[in-house]
């Protein structure tokens, strides 16, 4: 429930910080993907990008100043190099320590089930091949409209037009729990 006035500021900071991938998500998933294995910034670009079938690929802008930042707070360390030039990284104990708080919060949130990506992008959901490029266009076309209403909202803000906008977004998000649920009960 939006439990606080709406107005400019609160818009200004949502829509800043709104990306299809959810503030967070990037760090839980190098903190994952390190705890498995060294990996360089490149390779955890290349891992996540494999992971999600290509419908996510973090930017080096986004994964290069999260392990500066992971390292300068001793969350992670470089690995000797086995290669020239090539920083591999590894998680520190209190890396492990952080990886451990970030799973609690997702168990404790519900969000065990929440991943990066756009559902039905995943390596379990064996969807007809035909039906492959018509579920990441639709994807695709929801979230550009949602950063395109966010963007105008942010350059012309309008109550009503939010007011609308979380209406349509809570009744989509309603009868998706109703599909899931409905799904669950058939398995």
């Amino acid at each position: 429930m939006f439990d606080y006035p709406l107005h400019l500021p609160h818009i200004k900071h949502w829509m800043r910080h709104m990306a299809a991938v959810p503030k967070g998500f990037l760090r839980y998933f190098v903190l994952e993907l390190l705890n498995e294995r060294p990996l360089s910034g490149s390779e955890i670009m290349s891992e996540i990008d494999r992971m999600t079938h290509g419908c996510w690929r973090p930017s080096p802008g986004s994964v290069y100043p999260l392990l500066a930042w992971l390292q300068d707070n001793g969350y992670i360390e470089e690995v000797p190099a086995q290669e020239s030039g090539v920083k591999r990284y590894t998680l520190t104990a209190k890396g492990k320590d952080l990886l451990e708080e970030q799973r609690k919060l997702r168990a404790h949130f519900g969000m065990e089930r929440i991943y990066p990506i756009p559902p039905f992008c995943g390596p379990r959901l064996r969807i007809p091949l035909e039906d492959t490029e018509e579920v990441h266009g639709t994807f695709r076309r929801f979230f550009r409209a949602l950063f395109n209403l966010g963007m105008s909202l942010e350059e012309n803000f309008s109550e009503p037009v939010l007011k609308e906008a979380l209406n349509v977004l809570r009744e989509a998000a309603e009868k998706l729990e109703e599909m899931e649920k409905r799904l669950r009960g058939a398995s």
